[in-house]
């Protein structure tokens, strides 16, 4: 019989109780990562009185009283590796420590930039996590300003979250979309999940998936904003699956986004398919270059 480590449990805890925190005090989008995602376990997304404008935030989550012991003026010390920091500071979102504490029951946090980080004597450094600043309504402010950009720089951003995605399609994977949005609700609130079609004939395998909260945006519209560096369309085999007679308007083409079923009158299932777009290959032709200062002529996968 296998046993669950202690950490693993609370580490599950402090990330439930931060999307809590995230979703209900702030009412803002919460989307834990993958955990391949080093040293950041989920993307926090401001929205506006239901606006969601691509403002966004990268949390790395710490769970246990063991992160308490070190008390600092005014809260605690919270001492990353230098891996860490190096990460943090060149990553291409703000990055936010919440730490969950388990007997109070409540999530702290502190940016790291280079106002808060401080180096020790020994070449380390530490981040004072204060004490007052609570993650609940009264951190809208301050986290709010801290996603704040230039357009320029939050579209710049959005691509290099979503360069390993571009990357899976340019080598040919079938990348899809699951969408369940709840259709009766003024709230927008929905599902998207990415996944990769193996074409087993099984369901796609989970990439991420995250809540979000459109207020009376149309996800028909959203959707392809969301994924500008892709084209988006239907999903042929869940689409040729479904019962002919489900959505009249099926018999018109398959051109439009539009879902494959609803069986309850309640929640409308899509399932959607990506293709890299122009947008997506120049993207990738920029990042090569970036990273590895040579030029490529013509992207993988293009004609």
């Amino acid at each position: 019989m296998m046993h669950r480590k202690q950490s693993a449990r609370l580490a599950g805890i402090g990330v439930t109780r931060t999307e809590l925190a995230v979703m209900s005090e702030l009412g803002w989008v919460f989307r834990e990562q993958p955990k391949e995602d080093y040293g950041i376990d989920a993307h926090v997304e401001v929205v506006d009185e239901e606006r969601v404008r691509g403002r966004l935030l990268a949390l790395q989550i710490k769970s246990g009283s063991s992160w308490f012991k070190e008390p600092g003026p005014g809260g605690w010390w919270f001492r990353p590796d230098a891996g860490h920091v190096r990460y943090w500071t060149h990553h291409s979102l703000p990055v936010v420590v919440v730490l969950y504490h388990p007997e109070r029951e409540r999530c702290y946090w502190q940016l790291v930039d280079r106002e808060t980080l401080v180096e020790t004597s020994r070449g380390g450094w530490k981040l004072l996590v204060p004490e007052g600043q609570v993650l609940d309504e009264g951190a809208r402010a301050p986290l709010s300003r801290a996603a704040e950009g230039d357009p320029y720089t939050l579209r710049v951003r959005d691509l290099r979250l979503a360069r390993l995605w571009m990357r899976m399609l340019d080598d040919g994977a079938r990348l899809v979309i699951d969408i369940e949005e709840w259709v009766n609700k003024t709230s927008g609130r929905g599902r998207i999940a990415l996944g990769v079609d193996r074409e087993d004939g099984g369901d796609p395998e989970p990439l991420v998936s995250w809540t979000v909260y459109l207020g009376r945006s149309d996800y028909v519209e959203v959707v392809p904003k969301l994924f500008a560096w892709a084209d988006v369309g239907l999903h042929a085999e869940t689409y040729e699956d479904a019962e002919y007679d489900t959505y009249p308007y099926e018999r018109d083409g398959w051109g439009s986004l539009h879902p494959y079923a609803n069986p309850s009158g309640e929640v409308d299932f899509y399932r959607l398919e990506l293709t890299l777009n122009d947008l997506g290959r120049a993207f990738l032709l920029v990042d090569r270059f970036a990273e590895e200062g040579t030029r490529q002529l013509t992207p993988r996968g293009a004609d």
